[in-house]
């Protein structure tokens, strides 16, 4: 019996550690981060600190937030975005246990693939309401609009003025591949994508299709839009400001 409950003690261990395992640092930020822990409890975030496996990422209206994950994998997140990362796992020596699965509930990102990207493309994916995305080595931009309810208030409305409800894609390097229940399509450097919604097929769109993404410059790498990257820089004025860093 005792052999039992400790064998019980040790695997409920093992499981919370998991859950609690860090995967990646806030590099950059540009205002208040919210961060939705596994356990319901809520922090608020600064540069330096901490993100783990199951954490919910919540950001502002003028907040934008660089993660940089431990395989030097970045995903930048724009205001009004909620982020989930269910499952991120990279250990140099074993390869067979990567694992890059994220959940994008709305909001839109960019993503730079890391180490695990270029030697496991196929364990990454992100999720979004309309599709799911695959990487084939990448630098791709993502945006979800949801639908907007009647009565939501002004001020609550997706941060995506002119973008059609639905998952919008860009790609500036390498290729995508986008799937969900009506389809799979792939899209290369230079192109743009929609999906309407899960049963419709992804499709291929002409440029400029306003997805826009355009961080501080002083986050690295400068800012993303659909004229590709632009010059990278920074002031003291871009520099991050927040009340609370919790690590």
């Amino acid at each position: 019996m005792l052999k039992s409950l400790l064998c019980a003690a040790l695997l409920l261990f093992g499981g919370s550690a998991w859950a609690a395992q860090v995967v990646g640092v806030v590099a950059h930020l540009s205002g208040p981060l919210l961060d939705r822990k596994a356990d319901g409890s809520v922090k608020v975030l600064g540069p330096k600190s901490e993100v783990e496996n199951g954490d919910t990422l919540v950001l502002e209206k003028n907040t934008y937030a660089q993660i940089r994950f431990v395989d030097n994998s970045e995903i930048t997140l724009k205001p009004g975005t909620t982020f989930r990362i269910e499952n991120f796992s990279y250990d140099a020596g074993k390869p067979e246990t990567d694992s890059a699965a994220f959940d994008l509930v709305k909001g839109g990102l960019r993503s730079v693939t890391g180490l695990l990207g270029k030697r496991n493309k196929e364990k990454f994916s992100l999720k979004t309401p309309s599709a799911t995305i695959g990487i084939r080595g990448t630098t791709f931009v993502a945006e979800f609009v949801p639908v907007p309810a009647p009565e939501m208030a002004p001020d609550k409305l997706p941060a995506a003025p002119g973008l059609a409800p639905g998952l919008h894609v860009s790609v500036s390097e390498g290729a995508i591949v986008v799937t969900n229940n009506g389809g799979a399509l792939g899209f290369q450097a230079g192109q743009f994508g929609y999906v309407p919604g899960l049963n419709q097929a992804p499709v291929l769109v002409p440029p400029n299709t306003g997805v826009q993404f355009t961080p501080p410059p002083s986050f690295s790498g400068g800012a993303q839009g659909p004229q590709g990257p632009q010059a990278s820089g920074g002031s003291p004025a871009d520099k991050p400001a927040v009340d609370c860093i919790v690590r």
